[in-house]
């Protein structure tokens, strides 16, 4: 009896280690592949492949601090801080056309806790020469200082614009929606203007002639500019010529702006410059825009320095005078670190 007993219990056993065998094998799930970020050189450094596609991408931006002086600046104080932050997204792949590009520009600005305001600063698409969106025109150029003033009071367009490049030389031409641009003699928004740019290098020279046509207040302006390495720094020259207070140009009929650009040391630059208005400022803005009959020039001083890789200081100061006009002098201070 108990060697029968024992012999049944033996079988169930096995039938039951049996069916376990025979029961699907629990099998652990295959880990997901993973795809890493792969470098892309084939448009510069700080690209990388999108992973999936063959589209690289770059991201870049800067922070900034800084304080502005000047008279009423904010409200009845002489200065003012505000804060900034940007980033930009550049988006590159081949095409049977050349490289397809794309650019998004975010800023944000924030005078205090409260005041802030986040824009789109540029958004615009480029292949093979073309270029359309929001971006900046060739009258956002100018001198390296920051005394300067030789170029438009509005440079950020809604724009299609044309440019060939061959090595070191450009020419193009744009059409403006001048949309938030100055209007004068009664004009309303939403002009058109028409602008035209070349320029290049030929050594240690370097130069650009701006033109720029505005339809509806019926004004041209032009603007040649150059710079040439001499001695320990650049020096640069530049000027500028209205036919009408409009929106490529307004602050007077011509200028003049020098400016020489000192390298000091590796990382710090020392620039000073002046200007020269003639017909300076607009009288009868709403009626019959001209220019004024007064002379006025501005002197002033630009620090640059490189505290660090990817972190820099600026300094500036600047002084305007004129004949029929207050003297001014405004400045900033700013902190900035770029990625």
């Amino acid at each position: 009896m108990n060697i029968k007993s024992l012999l049944l219990g033996s079988a169930a056993a096995l039938a039951v280690v049996s069916g376990a065998q025979a029961a699907d094998a629990i099998v652990a799930a295959e880990p997901e592949p993973v795809e890493y970020v792969r470098v892309c050189d084939a448009y510069g450094t700080g690209y990388f492949y999108i992973p999936g596609t063959e589209t690289c991408l770059k991201i870049e931006g800067y922070i900034r601090f800084q304080v502005d002086v000047g008279p009423d600046e904010s409200g009845p104080s002489s200065w003012d801080a505000f804060t900034r932050g940007q980033v930009q997204f550049t988006a590159k792949s081949d095409t049977e056309y050349g490289p397809l590009t794309g650019v998004i520009v975010l800023q944000a600005n924030a005078d205090n806790a409260t005041f802030q305001d986040t824009i789109l600063d540029s958004a615009y698409l480029d292949i093979a020469g073309f270029r359309a969106g929001l971006f900046y025109s060739w009258w956002d150029d100018g001198l390296s200082g920051e005394t300067d003033d030789i170029g438009s009071p509005v440079t950020l367009h809604n724009s299609i614009r044309y440019q060939y490049e061959s090595g070191d030389f450009y020419a193009g031409i744009s059409v403006d929606e001048l949309e938030d641009s100055p209007f004068y003699n009664g004009e309303t928004p939403n002009n058109v203007g028409v602008a035209v740019g070349l320029g290049g290098k030929a050594g240690a020279f370097s130069y650009q002639v701006t033109a720029g046509y505005d339809t509806d207040n019926e004004a041209g302006a032009v603007r040649a500019m150059g710079t040439v390495a001499v001695g320990p720094g650049t020096f640069g020259l530049a000027a500028v010529w209205a036919s009408d207070p409009g929106a490529y140009y307004n602050a007077a009929e011509w200028a003049i702006a020098a400016e020489y650009a000192i390298q000091a040391t590796d990382k710090l630059k020392i620039t000073p410059g002046a200007q020269w208005y003639g017909n300076y400022g607009v009288v009868n803005g709403a009626t019959d825009a001209d220019f004024g009959s007064d002379d006025a020039w501005k002197v002033g001083l630009t620090v640059d320095y490189q505290i660090t890789d990817n972190f820099y200081a600026k300094a500036t100061v600047n002084y305007l005078d004129g004949d029929d006009i207050d003297d001014v002098t405004t400045g900033y201070f700013r902190l900035q670190r770029a990625f």
